[in-house]
């Protein structure tokens, strides 16, 4: 009997639960990324392979020991190299010992027959209904989950104590796992985004606003990034993430569907700095930077696996974007080398530039105004 698995990005795995045990599949869900599961990785992987394609050979490697013979994984088409992430970690876990099945789920719009037969010949409930069902509980998580932490990325900087909201987010996505009904869900939802805002506020200037850019796993997966959303809101920073997963699902498995020309808004918005789709999320990395910087955000902060040519294509235009639409932006290349004291020192020091040319630009004017708290 199939037992099967998928590798972690961020919170995704709530609703990935959900929607598998749903339509019948026996699942074994990884533990959480740790420095073991990197360090697994790092060990089975070619040196310079993307580094989520190290961490995801951790998540299976960890969940192979709890049982796991089968492993679900998304295909993808472009320049990037996720499209051949399922046969080379089939292929490294094989030289390895453990020679898995790989179920690689190709998007509907490219393959919709092969999609179809997969889930007939895999998911034991493959009845309208149950699929059904299965799609509109887990995007009624995911949903959930974007919403609490779209708020709770802008109330971190504006509390007293910054590790209720951390203490809060964990226990809501506790809660919200172990939901099995639609009004649970809503009511886990509704009460931890209430509770949320009834978090002691203090009044104190408004906070530098900066946007997190780059790759969707690094953006996603906190464990990667060294929770930098929840670092940045200590340092006293709202931030404002690129992509969520409702985002992601919403554009590549609905709008690419059903709105061919989705990307329209996001290729005229980086066209006069790059004109062409280089993979990944290279092109919107630079949109969204362009977005920022006619918004009046403080800051760009772009996230980065070493060696992912996308967001190096991207990171080689944002100079120009920065200079002209004046909006500071930091780079930062991840990997299994990179260190959370080295990260944090970056960032503190990019918000200090910030706060600082905020400070001298706007002191004639008698500085930043204390914000009234009443909107959230």
């Amino acid at each position: 009997m199939l037992r099967v698995t998928f590798p972690h990005i961020g919170n995704c795995y709530i609703p990935f639960r959900t929607l598998l045990q749903e339509l019948g599949i026996e699942l074994v869900v990884p533990p959480l990324t740790s420095q073991r599961t990197i360090a697994l990785g790092i060990k089975m992987a070619p040196e310079f392979a993307c580094f989520p394609l190290k961490v995801n050979l951790g998540n299976f490697f960890e969940a192979i020991e709890m049982g796991a013979n089968a492993i679900f994984m998304a295909g993808g088409v472009g320049p990037c190299r996720f499209g051949y992430y399922g046969e080379l970690q089939r292929q490294i876990l094989k030289e390895n010992g453990h020679d898995l099945e790989f179920i690689v789920l190709e998007a509907p719009k490219t393959h919709p027959l092969e999609l179809w037969e997969k889930m007939k010949r895999y998911f034991p409930r493959h009845r309208l209904h149950d699929i059904s069902r299965a799609f509109s509980l887990a995007w009624y998580k995911a949903e959930a989950l974007d919403r609490f932490d779209r708020l709770a990325n802008q109330i971190r900087p504006r509390v007293n104590q910054v590790e209720a909201v951390d203490l809060l987010q964990e226990s809501f996505y506790n809660s919200l796992d172990r939901a099995c009904l639609g009004k649970d869900i809503k009511r886990i939802g509704t009460e931890a985004l209430r509770e949320l805002r009834e978090l002691p506020f203090e009044l104190r200037p408004k906070p530098l606003k900066i946007a997190i850019v780059g790759e969707i796993y690094m953006v996603l997966e906190p464990r990667v990034n060294f929770q930098i959303e929840r670092m940045l809101g200590a340092m006293g920073v709202e931030v404002y993430r690129n992509i969520y997963f409702t985002d992601w699902v919403r554009d590549q498995l609905v709008y690419s569907i059903i709105k061919p020309n989705w990307r329209k808004q996001l290729s005229l918005l980086a066209r006069p700095y790059l004109n062409s789709f280089v993979g990944g999320h290279g092109l919107e990395t630079i949109a969204h930077t362009v977005e920022s910087g006619i918004n009046r955000f403080d800051g760009v902060v772009q996230l980065a696996p070493f060696t992912c040519m996308p967001e190096i294509v991207a990171m080689q235009v944002l100079p120009t974007v920065s200079r002209e639409l004046s909006i500071p932006t930091l780079s930062l290349i991840i990997d299994e080398h990179s260190a959370e004291a080295g990260i944090k020192t970056r960032l503190e020091a990019f918000v200090d530039l910030l706060a600082h040319r905020i400070h001298r630009g706007r002191s004639k004017a008698g500085g930043r105004k204390l914000e009234a708290l009443s909107g959230y």
